[in-house]
């Protein structure tokens, strides 16, 4: 598969740098017969998270007091932008008292750090939450709450309700002692060097949702310790802290472990339980966000709330884990023949599933085009055969699915494919061709490297490609040019990721 650095030439409408981009004797268009999208402007909203409001109107809400919202999820309009009084989206957040502000103070580069929000309408408070988060540095940071009577605001600061990054002397700042007790031994948090950030989180990255029994969750954590959950209080919104459990993995104050640790990259957490599978899945970033940093998507999925969250090869993201090895890796960077530039480091998602049970991911999408500038992106996601949930190659548009599945001959043809492996690099995978053969036959070049096969009944394919089998959905959508497309997208044994193309 081609791959190369970030830095290295654009592509120039993604036109004749592609494997074998000649005409072809299958199905299939070539890559000068496709047309090529271009960088979408419009909102800009880092960290996303989807939500509906109650005229069904559908919301980004992101870092930095970004706002948006959608009738289709695929044009946004913003509607609250910049961390500063003067913002609609608050109305109490940079008062006198600043109190959102009393721990963290302004961060190391001199401004506010307001980040990541998750907001959702808690029935029992008849009250839209948001739980957002301010920080100083990547371990001094704190979960605050507030509330709106409506979702768009604004929304009034009530309390600060996690912390970490405290010291020997801040630690009386915290919340620590009311909720351990006034002579709470808390040494296990701290050391020498302050903080113990290796093993326990960065309060950052909440997102709250619910349980298959209706119980009220949060999960957290950026880097630092990892990926922490506690349960909520519905009643309040406010956490239940763990003070009496005696699970070694559940801290009285943080919660339950879940994932990551070591200062791993591992941020972003958004939890979904599907009641079709009976698992709780769970999405995570690695890499940093920026364009060269390796940003990606990654899935793990438990039986359990609180675990263990294990991939698609069975094993979880503990703390001495080979980091690139273990974890679904969903999208990485990526170009196929439609993009004039490259799309780079997607990443900190959201899920939303609709009253029909489709569900979407929602995340923020940069480009190889030397800046930092970011998109939200919305594509559906799909179950497979074995219960895990693939992402559609292309941005939420009018695709459908099969309800009758495909027979291998009317999936056949020339396919523009990505395989998203597994590293944690800038390096961009760019679209190589394979044929699928109405024999059940894939073919690269002149070789067979594998076969697969499709369901009559549901749109499944499976795939084997050089002895890794996969496991995905095929659906029929146009691509982000308006190009007709069929496409696959699967998951292996091995935790990557495949997608296949074919420009109808």
């Amino acid at each position: 598969m081609k791959k190369k650095k970030i830095g290295m030439a654009l592509l120039i409408g993604g036109l004749g740098i592609l494997c074998g981009c000649g005409a072809s004797a299958v199905n299939g268009k070539s890559a000068d017969q496709i047309k090529v999208s271009e960088v979408q402007a419009g909102a800009s909203v880092h960290d996303p998270t989807l939500v509906m409001g109650e005229d069904g109107t559908y919301y980004l809400f992101g870092s930095h007091m970004e706002a948006a919202k959608s009738t289709d999820l695929q044009h946004f309009t913003s509607f609250a932008s910049g961390v500063n009084g003067s913002n609609p989206l608050f109305d109490n957040l940079f008062d006198e008292k600043k109190e959102a502000f009393s721990f963290t103070g302004k961060n190391v580069d001199g401004g506010y750090a307001v980040w990541a929000p998750d907001v959702i309408y808690n029935e029992s408070m008849k009250k839209w939450v948001m739980y957002f988060s301010t920080s100083y540095d990547y371990r001094t940071s704190n979960i605050c709450m507030a509330t709106a009577d409506t979702i768009e605001g604004p929304y009034t600061y009530q309390k600060t309700i996690l912390y970490s990054g405290f010291t020997t002397q801040t630690i009386q700042n915290t919340n620590l002692y009311e909720v351990l007790g006034e002579h709470a031994d808390v040494s296990r948090y701290l050391s020498a060097n302050g903080y113990q950030n290796l093993l326990y989180p960065n309060c950052i990255d909440p997102t709250v949702f619910y349980d298959k029994d209706g119980k009220m969750w949060m999960s957290y954590g950026s880097w630092s310790g990892g990926i922490f959950l506690l349960e909520m209080d519905q009643a309040t919104g406010l956490p239940i802290y763990p003070v009496a459990s005696k699970d070694k993995e559940t801290d009285p104050y943080y919660g339950t472990y879940l994932i990551g640790g070591m200062h791993a990259s591992c941020e972003g957490s958004f939890i979904e339980y599907r009641e079709e599978t009976g698992y709780y899945y769970l999405f995570v970033s690695y890499g940093q966000l920026v364009a060269n940093g390796g940003y990606q998507i990654r899935e793990f999925r438990s039986k359990e709330v609180s675990g263990p969250y294990v991939d698609a090869s069975g094993e979880t993201f503990g703390r001495t884990s080979n980091q690139e090895e273990v974890g679904v890796k969903l999208i990485g960077n990526y170009q196929l023949p439609n993009q004039k530039t490259a799309c780079l480091s997607p990443g900190h998602c959201s899920v939303f599933v609709k009253e029909d049970k489709t569900i979407y991911l929602a995340y923020h999408q940069r480009f190889d085009n030397g800046t930092e500038y970011h998109e939200p992106r919305v594509h559906q996601m799909f179950m497979n055969k074995e219960g895990w949930l693939v992402v559609a190659p292309f941005a939420t548009s009018t695709e459908t699915l099969n309800d009758k599945g495909y027979q291998e001959k009317e999936v056949a043809g020339k396919y523009y494919y990505v395989n998203h492996g597994t590293d944690i690099s800038d390096t961009i995978v760019e679209a190589e061709e394979l044929i699928l053969k109405k024999d059940g036959s894939i073919i690269k070049g002149e070789t067979k490297i594998g076969t697969y096969a499709t369901d009559d009944e549901k749109p499944f394919i499976t795939l084997e490609i050089d002895s890794i089998v996969y496991q995905g959905a095929i659906v029929e959508m146009l691509d982000d040019a308006s190009n007709e497309t069929l496409c696959f997208s699967a998951i292996g044994t091995n935790n990557e990721s495949i997608w296949g193309v074919l420009y109808r």
